[in-house]
C-alpha cells in the first residue's frame, strides 16, 4: 500500500522553495541512509526514540543515530525531514536505505525477525 503524494507540477518558486527547506539535513541523512547499515534518525526528549535505540543495543544492531532538536526547538528541520521519508513521526529507522517505520515497527521487525531478514538479505 503506497501513501498518496501529490503528483501535479509546481510553480518555480514552490519547487525552489521545497529544494531550499533545510537542505544540509536532508543531505546529511540521505548520505547516512545510504552509507551506514541502520539508521535512527530522532529528537531528544521523546521516548520512542529513546526505545528504539534500546531495542535495536539489545538486539545486538549497530546503528548510527542523528538526533534534531527537541520538542522545543528544531521543528523545521525535523519538518523537511518528514517531508523527505513521508514519515510523519519519530523515530524513523532505516536498514540499508529501506525505511522501517517507527518504534512500533521496529519492534515488530524485531520479533518476527523481519530485521534480521532484511540486515542478511543486504549483506549476501
Amino acid at each position: 500500500m503506497t501513501r498518496s503524494v501529490f503528483q501535479g507540477r509546481s510553480t518555480d518558486g514552490a519547487a525552489r522553495a521545497l529544494a531550499a527547506n533545510h537542505p544540509e539535513v536532508v543531505s546529511a541523512i540521505a548520505e547516512a541512509v545510504e552509507r551506514d547499515a541502520v539508521v535512527v534518525v530522532g529528537m531528544a526528549q521523546n521516548p520512542f526514540v529513546k526505545k528504539a535505540r534500546a531495542a535495536l543495543t539489545e538486539a545486538g544492531v549497530a546503528f548510527s543515530y542523528l538526533e534534531y532538536g527537541s520538542y522545543f526547538s528544531q521543528w523545521k528541520e525535523r519538518l523537511a525531514i518528514k517531508m523527505w521519508s513521508g514519515w510523519p513521526t519519530f523515530p524513523q529507522v532505516f536498514v540499508h536505505g529501506t525505511l522501517v517505520g517507527g518504534f512500533t515497527d521496529l519492534q515488530a521487525a524485531i520479533a518476527d525477525d523481519s530485521l534480521k531478514a532484511l540486515l542478511e538479505a543486504e549483506q549476501g
